[in-house]
């Protein structure tokens, strides 16, 4: 090929978890090279790892492919889509079109770094240019080291360090045009893909509050910035107020960049410092997420601690069962899990008292808890996901100590005090007074009666005594004899 055909040869511009057009660097150099683009997303087969998490995430996923293929038809050109390894996609495209490179952004997973790096190898030796830029995160997970050299395994110094190391760059403007390839590619129907659920439709209530796409989060974060974050510190952690940010599935695709999150905090009038770092530190607590899988490439499924490896987890099918369906007969655990069921979501403080619920009052697995996450929460994130459930388990970095177990009660007391929450998603206690939102079982047989609550019938009873379940969860914490 001679230098002038190189110079006008498409360039393939490969979307994977960063479903946007503004700050999406591989894009912009993409188009700075002045040659058509060719937007390609490949459905990657799911033995790979490299598609959604997820059944909930499957339906944002199809919603955002939708979002993102109108939005660069307005900008002249069309999001071709193909199924496949992503090696033969790439070249089958290649073979038809001459395309000389290809543009993407990193991935920061095991499963995607390992594809990309074979991928880059087997291009380039073909004569394929590829380039790969960041932009996913704060930073890149290799770059932050301890001062001996080390990856950071406590968040606090990792928060010193990244906040030490400057401001995130400016977020780039979006273009307001992509060169197109005069050939037309076939490209296969977004509909054929499966990802909506059918029958049933169990995601029939999740547009009630979410909006997948580009220009939805950004809305999202004006929103948020305008009114939410001050008071963020407080708010955040009550279940039953809007007090989060609710970007997180939008993060999850790439939708939006914590770069752009991160300026927007910037220079807010009314809005006291301590909202702001409080804030910024959940955005710096993914990257630290990703940090600590990039160096533990297994901890979705291998303990960060393995001291933690002979832990005497018990086979309770049935207590995940109820605790899946949100029938413990602890109301702030099902109130949670029954949120996550209807909306693919969960309050970030019930999130945690869930979990510690499974591992420590059940004692089942939390590989389990986190495989059921995985599949049901629409921002389910590879990092995070896995971080916070090793976090609550004892077993991860800088994790909570396994003897801290949450009292399902005490938790509900302290967050959801008038039981808001509780009423919202456990209806069938909505008539209890607020003494007893939290502890049905503690209610006299009169207060049951007027609230029309038939414990074990309509509501079930706890599914265990938590006072036996914590006693039994320390003494197998000392059966491992863990200092």
């Amino acid at each position: 090929m001679t230098k002038d055909e190189t110079n006008s040869s498409p360039q393939i511009l490969w979307f994977r978890k960063d479903l946007r057009l503004s700050d999406n660097h591989a894009l912009s150099a993409a188009i700075a090279s002045g040659r058509p683009i060719i937007p390609l997303y490949i459905r990657e087969p799911e033995s790979s790892g490299n598609g959604p998490l997820g059944a909930a995430q499957a339906w944002w996923l199809h919603h955002s492919l939708d979002r993102l293929s109108k939005d660069i038809s307005r900008l002249g050109n069309k999001l071709i889509l193909r199924s496949g390894p992503a090696s033969s996609v790439l070249e089958a495209i290649i073979a038809e079109c001459g395309a000389q490179a290809v543009y993407w952004n990193r991935r920061y997973d095991p499963s995607g770094i390992e594809t990309d790096k074979l991928l880059k190898a087997t291009l380039v030796e073909k004569g394929v240019e590829v380039q790969s830029f960041a932009g996913q995160l704060l930073h890149e997970p290799s770059r932050l080291k301890t001062g001996g050299g080390t990856p950071y395994k406590v968040y606090t110094p990792f928060w010193r360090a990244l906040e030490a190391s400057g401001e995130p760059r400016p977020p780039l403007d979006a273009p307001d045009h992509i060169p197109a390839l005069s050939k037309k590619l076939k490209s296969e129907e977004l509909g054929d893909w499966g990802l909506l659920p059918k029958r049933p439709d169990w995601a029939a209530r999740f547009a009630d509050i979410w909006s997948p796409g580009e220009a939805a989060a950004h809305e999202k974060l004006e929103d948020f910035v305008s009114g939410r974050l001050a008071g963020y510190k407080d708010a955040r952690d009550k279940p039953a107020e809007d007090g989060t940010s609710m970007l997180s599935p939008h993060l999850a695709l790439g939708e939006i960049t914590p770069a752009r999150i991160w300026h927007a905090t910037k220079g807010l009038r009314g809005v006291p410092a301590d909202d702001v770092i409080t804030f910024r530190k959940e955005l710096a607590w993914r990257d630290f997420s990703y940090h600590l899988l990039f160096h533990n490439p297994e901890m979705a499924s291998v303990n960060i601690n393995r001291k933690y490896d002979s832990f005497p987890w018990r086979d309770d099918d049935d207590g995940f069962a109820v605790w899946t369906r949100g029938l413990t007969g602890y109301p702030i655990v099902d109130a949670g899990m029954r949120q996550l069921w209807i909306f693919g979501t969960m309050h970030n403080r019930v999130r945690m008292i869930a979990a510690s619920f499974l591992i420590k009052d059940l004692l089942v697995d939390w590989r389990k808890g986190e495989a059921w996450f995985r599949d049901t929460l629409v921002d389910a994130d590879p990092a995070s996901n896995a971080a916070s459930w090793q976090w609550v388990a004892g077993s991860g970095a800088d994790a909570s100590p396994f003897f801290r177990i949450f009292n399902p009660i005490l938790q509900g007391e302290k967050f959801d005090p008038k039981g808001d929450y509780v009423r919202r998603y456990v209806p069938e206690i909505a008539a209890l007074p607020d003494k007893y939102i939290h502890r049905p079982f503690d209610a006299p047989p009169s207060v049951l009666e007027k609230a029309g609550v038939r414990l074990g019938d309509g509501y079930p009873k706890p599914v265990i005594d938590h006072s036996y379940a914590r006693d039994r969860a320390l003494d197998a914490l000392r059966s491992l004899n863990i200092e």
